[in-house]
């Protein structure tokens, strides 16, 4: 099949899976007598095997060890359970940021008179924000 065909059965774009080509994550494919690329029912699975991995936010340096692994037939599971448990603290520790995150802006909403006087306590504290990192950069060694 031809890449438009594979990108709709991955559910990929082919630009995706020409920049996973380009980048060697996925070996070239073979290509027909027109030089068109031509995928074979492998090729799909191992689309479909990295849309679902970079899904679940692997990064690309993580899909090409996922991808190692799931094309080792001689893999150890706890390998892959050691990358998807370091992913999963990695997305705890973005959640946790997320919530802190979110607690400052309500805090900041909440602050806001929210009326059509031009003092804002919201542009203050933001200033106030920068002007405290630029202090704090000036006084690191």
């Amino acid at each position: 099949m031809n890449i438009s065909e594979a990108a709709k059965l991955s559910g990929l774009p082919a630009k995706t899976i020409r920049y996973y080509e380009s980048i060697n994550l996925i070996s070239p494919p073979r290509r027909a007598a027109n030089g068109y690329r031509r995928y074979g029912k492998a090729d799909i699975a191992t689309l479909c095997f990295l849309r679902q991995a970079r899904q679940f936010g692997f990064n690309i340096d993580q899909c090409r060890l996922l991808l190692g692994l799931y094309k080792n037939p001689q893999r150890r599971s706890a390998e892959v359970h050691q990358l998807v448990s370091d992913k999963l603290e990695e997305v705890d520790a973005h959640i946790r940021e997320l919530g802190e995150t979110r607690d400052l802006l309500a805090t900041l909403v909440g602050a806001c008179a929210n009326d059509d006087d031009a003092d804002c306590v919201i542009i203050d504290r933001l200033v106030g924000q920068q002007e405290q990192t630029s202090t704090l950069a000036e006084i690191k060694p």
